[in-house]
């Protein structure tokens, strides 16, 4: 139209047409106006002024995010978020991918024998998730190829969380007693089976709490994980004497499984007669062994999975102060754990550091590569076009305690704290009301 009227014969303000220029003219500003105000409100969120950590594309910088349709759609040093859905103020504090825990037992039920499948000891998610920053979580080994389904219909199906699953070896699952230590319930082709069958929730498969001589529980597993692909986590259980673990790493695991409950020290008869498990720490040299650099070397993950009975300071302190970084963080949160020592993802990341490791190794540890580890390499990053799973952390300053199980206690004066939860581009978890305007889900 303006090309029309520029193009006419008789342009001009004096002629007959003087008063349609004269209007048409006087409204490009609203139409230009309104053109920037759509584009402003364009992004569904935008966090200003916060310190982005984002360890996959090497980003440790303040910067502003924007978010739109559930996706990051950009991230710079300035964003114009006037105009947005919600404005987020992060000044002073970490912007980081959502927090992915690996090890985590949310296979809650109401059957009062089924220890943490079915069972009253492990948690409902979106409860103990989202208030500490973890968007995605994976269920360790509560769930057998037979009991899956139910797991998914009641957990996953059912949870804000992203909740996906390492299969327990055992087609019980995770029921306690005998039932983890039944080896004729050890099929590695079902198991694959339904870990094929359900590849957007199944992540790799579990062995845990076998007490005895046999390798064939871990071997088990790891013939599911090459028919299907995926890696396979070990709570490795105990032996009398214990079981080598340089065996474990060098001559039973690939590169890319998983040692859990790495840092741990489990005293005779901690977990039940006179078990017990080799740690990684000589406590007569208080160093790394040599064969645990070299696993480490050769792709074998080292997972925190702290749980309530397997992390001791004793071992933790001298393996990270001597470099010796778990590559993954973890809780193992269940009912026995979250109210003991571990507490929660933010008090196990804020001990790694207070032993040594800096920020962004831990936020790395928590997000990258865990996703990695898991083969879900779309997670744990804010690359523009990525799924919007965000934290938003702040660094408290004070004097804290931490313990561990054996009551040894060291104290600190930094402990993290999450402002912030987004979960596939919506807010849902504000501890502070920082967003404005403030949402409240109901």
């Amino acid at each position: 139209m303006l090309m029309l009227l520029l193009k006419h014969p008789v342009f001009c303000f004096n002629c007959k047409y003087a008063d349609m220029y004269k209007v048409f003219f006087a409204f490009i500003p609203f139409v230009f106006l309104g053109i920037n105000t759509a584009l402003a409100q364009s992004f569904d969120i935008v966090i200003k002024g916060g310190h982005v950590v984002d360890p996959k594309n090497n980003i440790d910088a303040v910067m502003d995010i924007a978010i739109k349709n559930g996706k990051v759609a950009k991230v710079a040093a300035t964003i114009d978020g006037e105009g947005a859905t919600q404005l987020v103020s992060a000044k002073g504090m970490y912007v980081t991918p959502g927090l992915i825990d690996i090890h985590a037992h949310v296979f809650f039920g109401t059957e009062p024998d089924h220890y943490l499948s079915n069972g009253m000891a492990a948690v409902v998610p979106d409860g103990f998730t989202f208030r500490v920053g973890v968007t995605t979580v994976v269920d360790c080994g509560g769930a057998g190829w037979k009991s899956f389904p139910l797991f998914k219909k009641n957990i996953i199906d059912n949870s804000q969380t992203r909740v996906l699953s390492f299969l327990n070896i055992v087609g019980e699952g995770m029921r306690g007693g005998a039932y983890e230590q039944n080896l004729n319930d050890m099929d590695a082709k079902m198991a694959s089976y339904v870990a094929n069958q359900n590849k957007e929730y199944v992540v790799g498969f579990k062995v845990a709490h076998f007490f005895g001589p046999e390798w064939l529980p871990v071997d088990r597993a790891v013939e599911a994980g090459t028919l299907a692909n995926m890696p396979v986590i070990v709570d490795f259980g105990g032996d009398n004497p214990a079981k080598s673990i340089e065996e474990l790493f060098m001559k039973h695991l690939r590169p890319g499984d998983i040692f859990t409950h790495a840092l741990s020290k489990l005293r005779p008869g901690e977990i039940g007669g006179q078990y017990q498990r080799e740690s990684i720490v000589d406590e007569t040299t208080n160093t790394v062994k040599p064969f645990v650099w070299q696993a480490q070397k050769r792709g074998i993950i080292f997972d925190v999975g702290y749980g309530g009975a397997s992390f001791a300071f004793s071992q933790a302190i001298p393996a990270i102060k001597s470099g010796f970084f778990p590559n993954t963080i973890s809780t193992d949160l269940h009912t026995g754990s979250m109210n003991t020592s571990m507490k929660d993802m933010l008090s196990v990341m804020s001990k790694c550091m207070l032993m040594g490791m800096n920020l962004q190794a831990v936020i790395t540890a928590s997000t990258w590569k865990p996703a990695q580890v898991i083969k879900r390499e779309g997670l744990g990053h804010l690359s523009v076009g990525a799924v919007a799973d965000l934290a938003i952390l702040t660094v408290r300053e004070g004097n804290f305690g931490f313990y561990d199980k054996t009551g040894f206690k060291v104290t600190g004066k930094q402990k993290l704290e999450c402002e912030m939860t987004i979960k596939d581009g919506k807010i849902v978890y504000d501890l502070n009301g920082i967003a404005n305007p403030v949402v409240v889900n109901k």
